[in-house]
This record gives structure tokens, sequence and C-alpha cells, in this order.
């Protein structure tokens, strides 16, 4: 079979690269084009895209890059048609695949779609494009399928990739990153996020001399982007080991995004951060539906982790609340019941497997 897959951020290469491998497993002569990253080449996948080139985020960025976005779908177009795939997979990006998805349909080609749009915290009118043009939707909140399901639309949970990956690569006897303990910073995978986030991260750093703190570089990011930011502090940086990092981490600080999420599943207490362009994020304010911004709280619909948004991100109160998830014991039981419970909600699906499952049955189907 052939498989055409679009991923334009980190997060679903990550996913994407987990979904080619047991697509190759699954159906050995398979042959796969892809939009995404290192993760999914080095499964086996031939890369016509790098994510780093598509991966723009908020209202105004969008539209500072709309003729770039044009000419990658125009591309998008022509390529698929001339690779002819038995299935389509689409991977998040909704903005660039739902589009997609549309004009797939309009040409007879199969779409599974996978993470699906979270249209339950805004654009909910994306709902009849889905209806229309999705053949397979795969979604990964608990919560999601019945969202579907209420709207007249079929949806399959499948679990969550990262309760997988980590369970697989859960570390065991790794190298010391530090002697002292060690606080995470998380600032993001795009510049503007890394810019936005390490300016404020990095102040704590003199405020607790006794902690090592240690970023998680981007795999699509230079290491001069975070030394330009952190200049003479002692700070390290470690790159395509954020899953040791975290395992060995006492608190971190936290992007919004797939990272929270990473951070809880390693039991690590963590501040969850955000600081967007002023005109972007009063957009989303206005027309994002949600209570929180990280996926921990929304799966487990309460105010687990500690969000500082915009404004409320600042360097008092970032120092205090750091002082609480390292020091308030109390604080930190909570957090680790919390944590469990999310482990239960996302339960040990083989996701992977059941979405290359799902995307071979609906390309081996005869219209």
């Amino acid at each position: 079979m052939r498989y055409y897959i679009i991923a334009g951020e980190a997060s679903g290469d990550l996913h994407g690269g987990n979904v080619v491998k047991s697509i190759f497993y699954q159906d050995p002569e398979a042959i796969v084009r892809a939009w995404g990253g290192d993760y999914m080449q080095e499964e086996g996948a031939e890369l016509i895209k790098h994510y780093k080139d598509l991966a723009f985020m908020g209202f105004v960025e969008v539209i500072a890059h709309l003729p770039e976005i044009l000419n990658n779908l125009k591309f998008c177009k022509s390529d698929i048609l001339k690779f002819k795939p038995d299935v389509l997979i689409l991977i998040d990006y909704p903005g660039f695949n739902l589009r997609i998805a549309k004009w797939a349909k309009n040409n007879n080609i199969k779409v599974c779609y996978y993470i699906s749009p979270q249209i339950w915290a805004w654009k909910e009118n994306r709902i009849k494009t889905i209806k229309q043009s999705v053949d397979k939707l795969l979604v990964i909140l608990p919560f999601e399928e019945k969202f579907y399901h209420k709207h007249g639309l079929k949806a399959t949970f499948v679990g969550h990739p990262l309760t997988e990956r980590i369970e697989k690569d859960f570390i065991k006897g790794i190298s010391p990153l530090s002697s002292k303990p060690i606080i995470a910073l998380l600032p993001g995978s795009r510049t503007q996020e890394i810019k936005n986030h390490l300016s404020i991260m990095v102040n704590m750093v003199d405020k607790f001399p006794d902690y090592q703190f240690i970023i998680a570089q981007a795999p699509s990011q230079d290491i001069d982007i975070y030394q330009r930011i952190i200049k003479d502090k002692p700070i390290k940086i470690v790159k395509n080991k954020t899953y040791e990092l975290l395992k060995q981490s006492k608190a971190a600080l936290v992007t919004s995004g797939t990272a929270t999420l990473e951070t809880a599943l390693f039991g690590v207490p963590q501040i969850v951060c955000y600081k967007g362009n002023i005109i972007s994020y009063w957009l989303a304010k206005t027309l994002i539906k949600v209570k929180y911004i990280s996926l921990v709280n929304l799966i487990l619909d309460k105010p687990a982790v500690k969000e500082l948004i915009q404004g409320n991100l600042t360097e008092d109160k970032l120092l205090e609340e750091l002082e609480t998830v390292l020091y308030n014991k109390e604080q930190i039981d909570h957090i680790q019941s919390d944590y469990t419970k999310l482990w239960e909600l996302l339960g040990n699906k083989k996701t992977s497997d059941l979405v290359a499952k799902a995307a071979f049955r609906l390309a081996s189907k005869t219209p």
C-alpha cells in the first residue's frame, strides 16, 4: 500500500514516527511519503517537507506567513496527486490538514485523521468539514469520542501515543545529568515560544542555587537561540534527552502543549507557562472556550497543575509557584495523585498499532 502522511509540528512527527514504524511492521511492502520530521524519516518515510518550515503559531503569525502557507498547500496537493496514495493519514495540524482533507475527498482519496482537531475548544463549525471529508477519525483524548458521537460522527479512541512511548522509553540505569537536583526547562519548540518563555524562566536560576537548571533543546532548533538568552547563567542544555531529563527532574517549567502531558506522565511537578503575541492572545481568549490551556488540566477537568498565562507569567509569580512544587509536600502529594488518575484515564492501548491497522483497513477497502 501507498501511504501519504502529513504532520506539521514536532509532536506530530514524534507520534507519526511510531505510526510509520507500525505501518512497516504490518505492511512490509508499504511505501510511505511524508511531511514531518526526523522521527518519521528515521523510521523509513520519504520526507518531503520538514515541520520546522511549516509551524506558524498564533493568528497574527499565520496571517504574516499566509503566502507561504498557500504555496505549501498548492505544492502538497500536487505532490499527493503525483504519489497516488491508497490512504492519506493526517496528524493534528488542523488549519492545514482540514483543507487538505476537504480537497482529498473531492479527489476520491481516502482520509484517515489521527489526533483530531480540537473543535471542542474552538471552531466547532469544523465538524461539518470533518463529517464530509474524513473517512476514519482516530482520537487520543478520552472525552473526544463522546463529543464526536454527540455530533453524529463516529470516532474511535485509540489511547494517547505518549503513554506507549513513555512506557517503551522508560530508561533504566541512565547516566545522571547532574550531581545536583534538577529543575527542567521546556520552553517550547518554536522560535517565538522559546524567546517569550525562556527569558522569564532563566530568572529562576539565581533564586535556587542548590538546583541545576537544564533546558530540553527542541530537535528543530539550533543551540544558539538558547545561548543568546541564557548568556552566562549556569544552565545546561541537552538535546534528544527530554525523557532522560524529565525522569531525573524534581520540578519543571513547561510551555503549554504536549510537553505538559509528557511531564505529568513522568510524575514531575510542573508549572505551565504561556505568553504570546498580545493580539493573538486576545483573539484566542475571545474565541477559545476551554477552561485550561494545559492538556493535563483539560483531561482531568480540574486545575491539577498551575497555569501562568500572559500577564500572570511574571518573575514573582513564577518564583512563588516553583517554591510550592518543590517544597510544599501537601501540594506535591495532590499533584502526584492527579497524575495517577491521568494514567488511568489515558489507558494502556497500543496506539500506533491501532492507527496503522485502521489506515491499512481503510486503504484496503474497495470503493
